[in-house]
């Protein structure tokens, strides 16, 4: 009883940590987002019109894609070879 108990508490600890992370996480892409605005409002005069959110889009798109790869490649595991012991 008292190792389910453990249990549940060590899984809401890790359930609100994984909450608070993700909330900082969109915190800190709302940043971002209306910086990159601003930057594009300020460099295109047509920052609030079409043009402007095509290619605030497509500036967007290319920095997620970008960023996934180097994610990708940061919490890639190296392979791991089967050794085996021959006597």
């Amino acid at each position: 009883m008292k190792n389910e108990a453990k249990d549940i508490r060590g899984q809401v600890a890790t359930t609100i940590a994984t909450l608070m992370t993700t909330a900082f996480g969109l915190i800190a892409a709302l940043a971002w987002n209306e910086a990159i605005k601003a930057i594009i409002t300020t460099y295109f005069s047509t920052g609030g019109g079409i043009t402007g959110l095509l290619i605030y889009a497509i500036l967007i798109t290319i920095i997620a894609i970008i960023a996934s790869i180097i994610i990708a490649r940061v919490i890639a595991k190296p392979a791991v070879q089967e050794v085996r012991i021959v006597e």
